[in-house]
């Protein structure tokens, strides 16, 4: 079996040789370095030689599109803050609907008991373009008229004559006073009921 002779210390490189190389290898990298790797990969091209291997455009595009994925990742992550804002607003804009409407509607009921040949109004609170739902039924027939008044205007939703409930909605027309007026026309006394659920102030009896 042979084995490699070791090598004589004349032969090993001395510390002179071994630095000169060292410095030579650190000159190729750095040349290396600036005509190749800096005009390719960064479009850096302070000698010219970059350019002139058509390697410096090669690094000009690389690094422009660099920059647009870098705007097209900006840009997506603003488009997903805005879409999660709009969403949030969406969200909160809803709840303070649904609580605004919640506070805003209010349910009372009221009767009334009329002898015969008396009438009586219930009337509701409301400005102008509030709604509200109603239903009301009487023990007895019974004439009536749904109206308003307020500033000095009157007018009528709905009449009946001979009726022993109804119920509907309506839409206040200007602020002021809206509701019913019932007249008993039966020989005996008549109790009316009226609920009301809707956006008013409040419910009350004008005669």
């Amino acid at each position: 079996m042979y084995n490699t002779d070791m090598p004589t210390r004349a032969e090993l490189p001395s510390s002179r040789q071994l630095i000169r190389s060292t410095i030579i290898a650190i000159l190729a990298a750095a040349a290396i370095l600036v005509t190749i790797v800096l005009p390719a990969e960064y479009g850096i091209d302070p000698t010219g030689i970059g350019r002139a291997l058509s390697l410096a455009e090669m690094g000009e595009i690389k690094q422009q599109l660099a920059r647009e994925a870098e705007d097209d990742r900006r840009r997506d992550q603003q488009i997903l803050l805005d879409r999660r804002s709009s969403l949030g607003s969406a969200v909160a804009s809803l709840f303070i609907s649904s609580a605004r409407a919640q506070i805003a509607a209010r349910t009372e009921e009221m009767s009334v008991t009329l002898k015969p040949g008396q009438g009586a109004e219930i009337k509701l609170v409301m400005k102008k373009d509030a709604k509200a739902s109603y239903s009301w039924s009487s023990t007895g027939n019974v004439n009536y008229d749904l109206h308003a008044e307020g500033g000095g205007k009157t007018t009528s939703y709905k009449k009946g004559r001979n009726e022993t409930k109804d119920e509907g909605s309506f839409t206040a027309a200007f602020d002021g006073d809206h509701g019913w007026f019932w007249r008993n026309r039966t020989s005996a006394d008549v109790t009316v009921t009226v609920k009301a659920t809707g956006d008013f102030s409040g419910m009350k009896r004008l005669m």
